[in-house]
């Protein structure tokens, strides 16, 4: 079988773990191949997910590496049986491949907790938003990817609300005030965002202009809640496309940002106060 040219997200990350579980155990990948009978570079290719692995090969890798993180091999292993393709796959080719791997991370994450800085959560976003949102990007995009970039922004709305999972997202005050798609785009837009604010799945709160320090990260984030914490994921969204961290440490880091970003927002019920106060004042 030819190696994968585009590996997904969740093939990645099963290469990763794996490589993860080989440098803990401080085997080579001549050693390591050496114990399961393969050739070494078959070890590089699993690791890089450039071709699949069984679950018995799979369970095979974690016994020569001495892990003994049973719940962490259960997770890998339905993982590798999870050989659905999801919805976003009709787009590829049509939009960046970072773009269908946002939707990948939603779609398979237990939970989220999202943390934004420049523009209205992507699970709350209007039609007329989003599409201002995307029509910001410099140089601009063409109709026609404009219009898909939308289509897919509220499929991906769509297919959250549809499957919901506890989802607590945090709004600096400057979003709730910064006129994508001029006024009245943006006071639809709070009115809608007080709408899902209610929502008995999803917590929204606002952390407001007068903190006294600034609480949050210099970038918007999601933070994904794995089957398993060592299966956890940050993204982190740039104009260059996402960035995906699931070190130990990062994880542990940014766990301790989002509390940190908890304890200055606002409770719920101010935060639609204050939603609806700057709506008036448009």
């Amino acid at each position: 079988m030819p190696p994968r040219l585009n590996p997904t997200l969740r093939q990645r990350r099963i290469g990763t773990e794996l490589r993860k579980m080989r440098e803990a155990a401080g085997l080579s990948t001549g050693a390591l191949s050496r114990d399961l009978g393969i050739d070494r570079t078959q070890v590089s290719q699993i690791e890089a997910a450039k071709v699949g692995v069984s679950p018995e090969r799979l369970r095979s890798f974690a016994a020569a590496c001495k892990c003994t993180n049973e719940p962490l091999v259960d997770a890998l292993e339905s993982m590798v049986q999870d050989r659905s393709k999801g919805w976003w796959e009709e787009y590829r080719g049509t939009v960046p491949d970072g773009v269908l791997e946002n939707a990948e991370l939603e779609k398979t994450s237990h939970e989220l907790r999202l943390w934004l800085l420049t523009h209205m959560p992507g699970p709350c976003q209007t039609l007329s938003y989003a599409s201002a949102v995307f029509g910001r990007i410099f140089p601009p995009l063409p109709r026609h990817d404009l219009e898909t970039r939308t289509a897919f922004r509220m499929q991906r709305k769509a297919d959250l609300h549809r499957s919901p999972k506890p989802t607590t997202i945090f709004i600096y005050e400057s979003v709730l005030w910064t006129r994508f798609g001029g006024a009245k785009t943006l006071k639809e837009q709070l009115a809608s965002l007080v709408e899902d604010s209610e929502l008995p799945w999803m917590t929204i709160r606002v952390v407001p202009f007068d903190v006294e320090t600034f609480p949050g990260a210099a970038e918007n984030l999601t933070y994904a809640f794995g089957p398993v914490p060592e299966l956890d994921t940050v993204e982190l969204e740039s104009s260059q496309g996402p960035t995906y961290l699931d070190a130990v440490s990062e994880l542990t880091s940014y766990r301790h940002i989002f509390d940190r970003t908890e304890s200055s927002a606002l409770s719920e019920s101010d935060s639609r106060d204050l939603i609806r106060k700057i709506a008036r004042n448009l």
